[in-house]
C-alpha cells in the first residue's frame, strides 16, 4: 500500500515537472518577443492533401533576417526550423480546407510558400499574417521579395 501510494506521488510529480518544463521553455522562447503561434506543414507535393494530417503546432519568432520556429510540444531549447526571409516566397494565401479546421487553431490562414526548393505551409492568425507579410516586405533594399 505504501509502495503503492509512493509510486502515485512519484508518477504525479514527474508528470508536474514536465508540463511545468513545457511551460518555461515556451516562456523562455517567448522572453524575447516577436513570436505567434503557427503551424507549420513541411515538404509538400504540389497538390496538398486537405486531410489535415502533417500539420505540427508550434510558436514562430522573428529574429534579424530569419522565423526560427519551435515545435510546442518539445523539450529541445532550439528551432526545429529556421527560414530566412530572403528565402521565402509566399505563393497563395487560403482558408483551411476539410479536416484541417480540426487540426488548426481556429482562426488560422494558410499560407502557401517555398523555401529555397522546399515547399511549406503555414498557418496563424490574421494578425499574425499581417505581421509576417509585413515583415517579408521590409527586407532591406537590394533583397528580393516574393508575396502573392
Amino acid at each position: 500500500m505504501t509502495l503503492a501510494l509512493l509510486v502515485a506521488a512519484l508518477v504525479v510529480a514527474l508528470v508536474a515537472l514536465g508540463l511545468f518544463v513545457f511551460g518555461l521553455r515556451r516562456r523562455l522562447i517567448q522572453r524575447s518577443g516577436g513570436t505567434f503561434d503557427c503551424s507549420v506543414r513541411w515538404n509538400l507535393p504540389e497538390t496538398p492533401d486537405p486531410s489535415g494530417k502533417g500539420w505540427v503546432y508550434g510558436v514562430a519568432r522573428y529574429n534579424g533576417d530569419r522565423i526560427n520556429w519551435f515545435r510546442v510540444f518539445s523539450y529541445a531549447p532550439r528551432p526545429r526550423r529556421s527560414l530566412e526571409r530572403s528565402a521565402i516566397e509566399v505563393l497563395a494565401r487560403r482558408a483551411p480546407e476539410g479536416e484541417e479546421e480540426l487540426a488548426l487553431l481556429s482562426d488560422a490562414v494558410v499560407l502557401a510558400c517555398r523555401h529555397g526548393s522546399v515547399r511549406l505551409e503555414l498557418a496563424m492568425s490574421d494578425d499574425a499574417l499581417t505581421g509576417f507579410l509585413a515583415w517579408l516586405e521590409a527586407a532591406p533594399p537590394g533583397q528580393r521579395v516574393n508575396v502573392a
